[in-house]
């Protein structure tokens, strides 16, 4: 007895070894946890028949049986759940889940609470011991456990018949070893107790070294829960520490005994040392000589990504033409994968055909190219693996099969939106007839990215190429029209500028005569004027006031252009030009109900600078802040003495400049969207020429803005810039209010 305990023992560890070594690979997965739970139910279910076996004491083995009895009512949960839920990681419907996990209760919780629910009474032998089953509830036990195993039997059989590739090769695996395990389970231990035969309970659990080796295998070769790096890593481990423990073993107890005689402990504890330190030292050795031999078991294939991605960027980085590059990226790729060949195909561009170019010279049926580059955007995936395609291609699977295609890589750059991409990458079967393993994928996926970025640069270097010889001649022509085009320009700028200098010039002098004129009716020269005549005379001297300031614009602009722009500067009283430019705006501001407020200082320097154009200045800032604010507005005119220098302020509460305005607002012709909507016949040359001719005076201009809340337009002089030969005597005036 004590020799079976031992060999169902045996089993159940290496059970619950690999159940833990999938669970380890990814304990988050629904179906690494199911399968955790089966295969260990089914582990516990053969070292509680093992326990029972070789207990001695009646209620010792009672509580084996419960043990064993409890852990198959797992299993029929855990089955067909996990047939489910593997290899596509499905979700478990509500109406398979359900009845199972209340049957499992109305089952389990009995059986564990009730010493007599199924086994009745026990009884010995001199073969053995012997539990007199309860045969009602054993009837509905047996009822429960048939109706789950079947189930799932079925159903993982039905998903193996619609499988394609590696999933029906693991599908098939676990099948026929769960199918095996399951019938000499259920005969050796359901059955035949019920007709009490217990002498061969024992026989039943051997069997499930079917599943045990047929997961097994599924991992090795079909890539199972990919695990198989976990698996070759402790079987070299064990392995390591397996020969050291003999090889000490008998080191220890072997050749110490025949060497020295016991009594002599100093020379044991000597030789026990150096035996533990050339074990020590060995076993570095030892485990690198296992590692190799189970990645020979495990990973024939095996290559090292990090060392294949940096070749495969060197030779990415090594050309640009395109065939070469094509040729060597192709031979990299079959030699890390091993497989019996590769092609890239690049569809049709502007400067040449299609282009298969790889390891081998094949050619594919039109058709064929057709069908795949039709259907290969519905598939949602960068690499596609024939053996593994979904059923609703198979029509693509069986093209890809007659060529001799294994996996097919779409070159492209969004997958998921439905775009064929720039070609494919086509890979023949590995030739170990292996499949392709996930790791093999991964590199596929990262190598296709790659190679997308590359054939484009080397597409956009060969359209450069073809396109350098007639773009010499091109751009030749066109340099030539162009010379020709800016001699024609500027002649026409030339006559424009004469024009518009031309017409400033005829426009000034009568313009000069009306505003004369005017000037004189107002001041009464022509006898007495009603106040309504005053307003309308006030407006037409105002309004010819503009013109002349626009005139004055245009020629400058003219002058900018042609290098004529002279500042001429002489003594001035600024305080007192601001008032005066003040005093032209009062009535207007008043009509549009604002507050016109000059903030004059008591006391102000002479300086030297060009009156007449900064009057312009003035009179636009100034201008400007009264047709850019609201009715009931204010208007803030600041002159202010510094010690160093002068600054000269409008700050008003109107629309203001937007933000993304700002920027442009003192280029020439340019108005902010509000300002037009609010003026719309102006020229945006006021705030162009002004800025000009602070700066050529030495002077910088001050703007800040926020729109909604006003502006603050002005400018700012250093003293000594403008400090007059002789000092002029400072003037006084009160403030100006409108």
């Amino acid at each position: 007895m004590l020799a079976k305990s031992l060999l169902l023992f045996f089993i159940g560890t290496v059970g619950i070894a690999i159940a833990l070594l999938v669970l380890a690979r990814d304990y988050r997965k629904p179906q690494n946890q199911l399968f955790f739970l089966f295969l260990v139910a089914l582990c516990g279910w053969v070292i509680g028949i093992g326990g029972f076996l070789n207990s001695i004491h009646p209620h010792v083995a009672f509580v084996w049986a419960k043990v064993y009895y409890s852990f198959p009512l797992l299993v029929a949960v855990t089955m067909p759940l996990f047939s489910y839920t593997f290899p596509y990681n499905t979700t478990v419907p509500r109406r398979v889940w359900v009845p199972i996990i209340l049957g499992y209760a109305l089952l389990a919780i009995p059986l564990v609470a009730s010493p007599t629910f199924v086994t009745a009474a026990l009884t010995y032998h001199d073969w053995g011991k012997e539990i007199i089953l309860n045969k009602s509830h054993y009837a509905l036990y047996s009822v429960y456990l048939l109706s789950c195993l079947g189930y799932g039997l079925v159903h993982t059989y039905r998903k193996s018949r619609q499988a394609r590739g590696t999933a029906r090769a693991q599908l098939r695996f676990y099948f026929f070893g769960f199918l095996l395990t399951s019938f000499f389970g259920v005969l050796f231990n359901l059955i035949l107790p019920w007709f009490g035969n217990y002498r061969l309970i024992w026989i039943g659990p051997i069997f499930t070294t079917a599943i045990v080796i047929a997961i097994a295998y599924s991992i090795i070769r079909h890539r199972m829960f990919d695990v198989r790096l976990v698996v070759a890593r402790s079987i070299a481990y064990l392995a390591s520490l397996g020969v050291i423990a003999a090889v000490y073993g008998f080191i220890v107890f072997g050749l110490v005994g025949l060497i020295f005689d016991l009594h002599f402990s100093l020379s044991l504890q000597v030789f026990l040392s150096i035996a533990t330190g050339v074990a020590a030292l060995a076993f570095p050795s030892l485990k690198t000589y296992f590692d190799r031999a189970t990645r020979q078991l495990f990973y024939r294939e095996a290559y090292d990504p990090q060392a294949f991605f940096d070749e495969f960027n060197k030779a990415l980085a090594s050309t640009i033409e395109l065939d070469t590059l094509l040729r060597r990226a192709t031979d990299i790729i079959a030699l890390h994968l091993k497989a019996q060949y590769c092609l890239v195909g690049v569809k049709d561009n502007t400067e040449g055909g299609q282009r298969i170019i790889g390891t081998t010279q094949k050619k594919f049926i039109h058709k064929d190219i057709n069908l795949a580059r039709h259907i290969t955007p519905n598939i949602m995936q960068v690499v596609l693996v024939t053996d593994d395609l979904p059923k609703e291609f198979e029509q693509l699977r069986r093209v890809l099969i007659k060529n001799d295609i294994a996996v097919l890589v779409r070159l492209t750059n969004d997958y998921k939106n439905q775009q064929e991409g720039i070609g494919y990458i086509v890979l023949g079967a590995k030739k170990s007839g292996n499949p392709y393993t996930n790791q093999d994928i991964n590199v596929l996926e990262a190598v296709a990215n790659e190679l997308v970025i590359a054939i484009q640069n080397a597409m956009r270097f060969e359209e450069i190429e073809a396109f350098n010889i007639t773009l010499q001649q091109k751009v030749d022509a066109a340099t030539r029209q162009l010379r020709q085009n800016n001699e024609k320009l500027r002649k026409l700028d030339e006559t424009k500028d004469d024009f518009i200098s031309m017409a400033s010039h005829q426009l000034r002098t009568p313009l000069t005569s009306v505003k004369g004129y005017v000037s004189m009716v107002l001041d009464g020269d022509a006898g007495k004027i009603t106040p309504l005549q005053r307003k309308l005379l006030s407006q037409s001297f105002i309004s010819s006031q503009r013109m002349v300031y626009l005139i004055s614009d245009l020629l400058n602009v003219s002058r900018l252009r042609t290098g004529k722009f002279i500042i001429e500067s002489v003594p001035t009283n600024l305080a007192r030009m601001i008032q005066e430019e003040i005093e032209q705006l009062v009535e207007t501001a008043k009509g549009r109900g604002l507050t016109l407020t000059y903030h004059k200082p008591e006391h102000f320097p002479t300086l030297m600078l060009d009156e007449t154009k900064m009057r312009q200045v003035l009179m636009n800032f100034i201008d400007n802040a009264v047709y850019y604010t609201p009715s009931g507005g204010h208007i803030d005119v600041y002159l202010i003495d510094k010690p160093e220098s002068i600054e000269f302020n409008v700050v008003d509460d109107g629309i203001g400049v937007p933000r993304q305005d700002q920027h442009r607002l003192f280029t020439k012709f340019f108005r902010a969207h509000n300002a037009k909507r609010a003026r719309p016949d102006g020229t945006g040359l006021g705030l162009f020429m002004a800025k000009k001719v602070v700066v050529s005076q030495g002077g910088a201009v001050i703007f800040r803005s926020q729109e909604g809340k006003g502006s603050t337009f002005g400018f700012t002089f250093a003293k000594s810039k403008l400090a007059p030969p002789e000092a002029a005597k400072p003037s006084a005036a009160p403030a100006v209010r409108a």
